[in-house]
């Protein structure tokens, strides 16, 4: 195995510096959502340049390398990550710490601590870096860890051309923390017959599969009156909105749910009596449980408005679609991984996403094999986010192997 620990973790770092904070108000408004996404992609743009890949940067605003193959018969394959960070927690700013862990919790500024016994993965790196935020943002690991091991994989195959591979493709989307990375993506210039995103978590973790994702917006019309002389005459847009929240049933809620169960969860109530908006999200990795969700949740909104004398305007956008159906299909693609992990001697874990990734866009589009592949990242969206450097090194030689696969077994 190559040792790449110094080389990712100090670009990986320097990525982190790029304030990328993606911004879901400006979804449909601007695109990235945030200048900074925009200098991150064209600092990427010109290191592939440096590097001799062919490179292209459109409307879509997403940056496609290609490494052209040096031999013939080969599968062309991808690699993705995404260069914004969440909001859940400042995501700009972020000041990066390696240090050798050496046991023990992690505290960090601001009163952040990463506790030993909320974190029992930390156990096996004492000794080995480890990089933290200084715990006044979030690290960025996802997914700046994966833009940097892709990065690295690239200029490796540059610096060894006698290393045999097909074409090789990489994208650096922009907003996939919104759910829009994949809305513009330039399908018509992508010949990658299988593409990995790099957008996973610590080691060994392998993902083939992911919810079914809606976002269900409602627009609840009341009637404003003095309150005064209200009685049977004010319909209060606040008070459905509110009956609504209620109705969904708590037990299939994020917090009440995991492994394969599915949830609805009311993500924003907001507005006055006159007109209130909703957005509620549904997730189910069983396509058919998916389908019946939405129904069953626009007959309960229209039920409780009328109960209320309110009237409801209820609009559903299928955010992704379950992967496992593209994966499935392409069984070769999973393969590649497994034999690249058996031959780096990494205990493979196979995972549900409970979540999506711009692969599972891509895969509902295309139906292109899109496996998501671990980076180092733990805690992602949190101030006590951390990362592996020696993961991340390992990140790198999997890319290497899974390409190295490919030829082994070109037709």
């Amino acid at each position: 195995m190559i040792d790449f620990r110094e080389s990712v973790s100090a670009r990986f770092i320097r990525y982190t510096q790029f304030d990328t904070m993606s911004n879901p108000a400006l979804c449909g408004v601007r695109r990235p959502t945030t200048e900074g996404q925009t200098v991150m992609q064209k600092a990427l743009m010109k290191e592939l340049e440096e590097l001799g890949l062919e490179v292209s940067y459109g409307k879509e605003s997403v940056v496609r390398g290609l490494l052209k193959a040096n031999c013939g018969g080969v599968l062309p394959i991808g690699f993705m990550a995404h260069v914004d960070t969440a909001d859940d927690v400042m995501g700009n700013g972020v000041k990066a710490r390696c240090f050798i862990y050496s046991g023990g919790d992690i505290l960090l500024e601001g009163g952040t601590v990463i506790r030993e016994n909320e974190n029992p993965a930390l156990s096996s790196f004492i000794g080995t870096k480890i990089i933290t935020s200084d715990g006044t943002t979030l690290l960025g690991a996802d997914d700046k860890a994966g833009a940097a091991e892709i990065m690295e994989a690239v200029k490796y195959l540059v610096e060894h051309p006698e290393i045999k591979h097909g074409d090789i493709e990489v994208f650096f989307t922009p907003d996939e923390e919104t759910g829009s990375g994949m809305d513009q993506f330039p399908y018509h210039e992508q010949i990658s017959k299988v593409c990995y995103t790099m957008d996973g978590g610590g080691r060994g973790e392998i993902e083939c599969e992911c919810f079914n994702a809606a976002t269900v917006t409602v627009k609840i019309h009341g009637v404003s009156m003095h309150l005064g002389s209200a009685r049977g005459k004010l319909v209060n847009a606040l008070s459905a909105a509110s009956a609504i929240s209620m109705a969904i049933p708590h037990s299939e809620s994020p917090e009440a749910t995991d492994g394969r169960y599915g949830y609805y969860h009311v993500g924003e109530i907001r507005g006055t009596n006159v007109e209130a908006n909703m957005e509620i999200f549904i997730r189910d990795f069983d396509s058919e449980c998916f389908d019946f969700r939405i129904r069953a949740l626009k007959e309960l909104i229209q039920a409780v408005c009328s109960i209320h004398h309110a009237v409801a305007e209820v609009a559903v956008k299928v955010s992704y679609r379950n992967m496992a159906m593209a994966n499935a299909a392409h069984p070769e693609a999973l393969e590649a991984v497994l034999s690249a992990g058996e031959e780096l001697g990494i205990r493979l874990q196979p995972e549900l996403i409970r979540g999506g990734t711009d692969g599972a866009r891509m895969a509902e589009k295309t139906g292109v094999p899109c496996p998501n592949l671990f980076t180092g990242g733990y805690n992602y969206h949190s101030l006590e986010e951390w990362a592996s450097v020696e993961v991340m090194s390992q990140s790198v030689n999997m890319i290497l192997s899974i390409i190295a696969y490919q030829v082994k077994n070109r037709k």
